[in-house]
């Protein structure tokens, strides 16, 4: 958690020294990001029914030895096209790691401590979110080649601690096999869904690559779930989302994606555009999102453990939803006081909404069923997050004058007028919008599940304890 949290909070504090260094496109930026967010969410189902079949500490062992690799190989990409190669690699890499990290936690804790070792968990994340930008900011003013480089050491210590440290606590699927047609169909269905909504959101609709990516996911993921439903040895076990508490929150992990990942993504440019900061101001003006989380998620988890999820995820989502919408008053020269305030209220909301949830969604799955559980939540999540930068892009792009745009992703926009960054800021409000109702979407969804069952009490049918 540490690793990815930091990883990501880094590189995007990078995206506009990234443009300038190697004299890239906007798009092709923006693929610096989705490469890495397909790669992961297309094999992360694959990396966890391989987990669940050889054992979870091999595949996360092997996972950050893929990613040291792939990181090493980032650091000396002469030009966007190499790099985004390398991202792809690294997303293989953490596809195993995802796969894998929330079934280790849930293996190690009895249920009664579930919540809050999941909160520990994303606390983690939220001390790797305060350290990713400012890191990043720092690494920046070296050479942006250290923002990959970096990752290195860190994984290959994650390798070592693991391999020393990590025993094989659940027995291997007792059914055998690999379903490769069903593997094929997704990854093919899925890759067609992701390069289609996001290179449609920045260069067009009715490009032939996007409308054939649109075509091709129609036909190909209802015949994977098809497909799944009559494989011996499916790469996801559809009985699992029979649990009413299991797909609540697997629908409400996919909404938290899509309403949260842009909102980095779009203060970064931001406070880089229009207020003018420096990379590590920036970074340093982002801790609040990450502070917030701190402080919330084992709190959340501890309370989720004791009182159940359900209020809690929703009561989470509300409080983002009001941060989202609290967000659109900021201008070119408001004071960052009121940017501070709102990225905390939203980062508290996200920490009352995770722990919770992912221990609802991973306590409510058999053991032998969690590399898959976690792949799938992994999957949604993920799969959100494509799709929030991806409309959210298209947002804020849409009728802004494309030397205002340059100026803005480069970073270089302190010397323009308030009346030309006025259609960036309004763009960005409409987005906020955007996102603070699909927090509330959320909310309702939360409310949809069933009470989170505690420890020692008796599940009753269709919801697993």
């Amino acid at each position: 958690m540490l690793l990815a949290a930091t990883n990501s909070g880094t590189l995007i504090i990078a995206l506009p020294d990234l443009e300038r260094s190697l004299h890239t496109s906007l798009l092709a930026l923006v693929w610096v990001i989705l490469a890495y967010l397909i790669a992961a969410t297309v094999l992360v189902l694959m990396a966890g029914r391989l987990s669940d079949l050889f054992g979870r500490k091999r595949a996360y062992v092997g996972g950050f030895v893929a990613f040291a690799l792939a990181s090493l190989g980032a650091g000396f990409s002469p030009g966007a096209t190499v790099l985004i190669v390398w991202r792809v690699l690294q997303g293989i890499g953490s596809a195993f790691l995802f796969a894998n990290a929330a079934a280790l936690v849930t293996d190690a804790f009895p249920k009664e401590e579930l919540g809050l070792a999941m909160g520990a968990n994303t606390m983690v994340a939220a001390i790797g979110l305060v350290l990713g930008p400012v890191l990043g900011g720092a690494l920046v003013a070296i050479s942006w080649h250290w923002v990959f480089w970096f990752n290195v050491p860190i994984a290959l210590a994650g390798a070592c601690w693991g391999g020393l440290i990590l025993r094989e606590l659940a027995k291997p699927d007792s059914v055998r096999g690999y379903d490769v047609l069903g593997t094929s169909t997704f990854v093919l269905g899925l890759t067609g869904l992701v390069l289609a909504v996001s290179r449609g959101g920045l260069s067009g609709w009715d490009e032939p690559l996007v409308i054939g990516g649109f075509v091709l996911a129609a036909v190909l993921l209802p015949l994977w779930i098809a497909i799944e439903r009559r494989s011996r040895a499916p790469m996801l076990d559809l009985h699992i989302f029979r649990s009413r508490l299991f797909a609540a929150a697997s629908a409400a992990a996919f909404i938290n994606g899509l309403a949260r990942f842009a909102l980095m993504f779009l203060f970064v440019f931001y406070f880089q555009g229009p207020q003018g900061d420096t990379p590590i101001a920036a970074g340093i003006k982002l801790i609040p999102l990450a502070l917030g989380m701190l402080v919330a998620s084992p709190l959340a988890g501890a309370y989720a453990d004791r009182h159940g999820s359900r209020a809690l995820a929703a009561a989470g989502m509300l409080v983002s939803a009001a941060g989202l919408a609290a967000m659109t008053t900021l201008q070119v020269h408001t004071p960052y006081w009121q940017s501070a305030l709102w990225l905390t209220l939203v980062g508290a909301g996200s920490g009352m909404f995770n722990s919770p949830n992912t221990a609802a969604m991973m306590g409510a799955v058999p053991a032998y069923r969690r590399g898959i559980a976690a792949g799938a939540r992994t999957l949604l999540q993920n799969t959100g997050a494509v799709l929030s930068i991806a409309f959210v892009l298209a947002i804020v792009t849409a009728a802004v004058p494309k030397a205002t745009l340059f100026a803005v992703f480069s970073g270089l926009a302190k010397g323009l007028s308030q009346q030309k960054l006025a259609p960036f800021i309004a763009n960005m409000h409409t987005a906020l919008w955007v996102l603070a109702a699909v927090s509330l979407v959320g909310a309702f969804v939360c409310l949809l599940r069933p009470a989170h069952v505690r420890a020692g009490e008796p599940a009753v049918e269709g919801v697993a304890a």
